[in-house]
């Protein structure tokens, strides 16, 4: 009982940063979601785009530049990156994991060169968490209501996109390529852009998580992948995926709730270097789930059996 009341007492102190990081890494999980599922895209840029975003808007905050600014910025260079990946892909036929992969490696080496150094500080300097109405600035509180602000506008943005002409193509592309530019459609453009824009959200994601925590770092984006992808999981199975708009909730809704699982593990006293096999193992079950579902559905007869048939 003591444990149980100790692990709740420490939860409910976590829940407040864990939320707010919840919101800004939710914009990676929309950067993995676009090209895995409207583009049918399996991107890995995410992973050095998170950084790229970070390494730019610090380098530009420390250089006195304002914070909106910085983030505008990172999305720009968040996105060239994946308009590069994508053109890596399209020019050279290479597949997308590994056009992501390499672009991926690239910036690396890109993100040093940006800071000079591989980590960068910019406490004391000002955010956009500062300009957060009726609360204390640097609290939660003043990173939840402004990552809230910009995720439920980006929200809106995108759901109203891919309602117009040019997000049903892009949507179009996915689902069917060759049906797609039978109908007049540019396959490239539409892959550019998918793409650039999933970066561009990644990018934002490291640009208001550097603001957050007061520095740069060029490893920051190291297992952001799979986090996301843990998210996306939770998210689709809790709202679904069968329209923009259940898709377009699903990382905000799967973000929240991992941080809010992730918190839990931490506070029942499970050692963070766990948290990746804990988070590997999940997304497992997650992308296993399905499998299961179906063979149980079926009779649950074994596929070695079947074969037997």
């Amino acid at each position: 009982m003591e444990f149980l009341s100790s692990t709740f007492t420490s939860y409910m102190a976590l829940v407040p940063v864990t939320l707010s990081q919840s919101l800004i890494l939710a914009f990676v999980v929309m950067g993995i979601m676009i090209p895995f599922r409207t583009l049918h895209f399996p991107d890995l840029t995410s992973e050095g785009a998170y950084p790229l975003g970070g390494c730019v808007c610090g380098v530009l905050i420390a250089a006195g530049v304002n914070p909106a600014l910085a983030i505008v910025a990172a999305l720009l260079c968040g996105f060239l990156a994946g308009c590069c990946t994508a053109l890596i892909h399209l020019r050279f036929r290479i597949h997308t994991l590994l056009a992501g992969i390499l672009m991926m490696t690239m910036l690396y080496s890109i993100n040093l060169r940006i800071m000079g150094k591989s980590n960068l500080s910019i406490f004391g300097s000002d955010s956009v968490y500062n300009w957060a109405p009726f609360v204390t600035p640097g609290f939660p509180a003043s990173k939840i209501i402004i990552a809230g602000i910009i995720g439920a506008g980006v929200f809106l943005a995108l759901n109203w996109f891919f309602k117009t002409e040019k997000g049903t193509a892009l949507r179009a592309v996915g689902s069917n390529p060759a049906m797609a530019e039978a109908q007049g459609i540019s396959v490239w453009v539409s892959t550019i852009v998918g793409v650039g824009l999933a970066s561009a959200f990644s990018a934002t994601s490291g640009a208001l998580m550097v603001q957050s925590q007061g520095f740069a770092d060029v490893n920051m984006g190291l297992g952001i992948l799979i986090n996301g992808l843990a998210a996306l999981m939770i998210g689709e199975a809790v709202v679904g995926k069968q329209s923009v708009f259940r898709q377009l909730l699903a990382p905000f809704v799967g973000a929240i709730i991992y941080y809010q699982l992730v918190s839990l593990c931490l506070a029942a006293g499970m050692p963070p270097p766990d948290l990746k096999l804990a988070t590997g193992l999940f997304v497992l079950a997650m992308l296993a789930l399905p499998s299961l579902k179906r063979g149980r559905g079926a009779g649950g007869t074994p596929a070695r059996e079947k074969f037997r048939e």
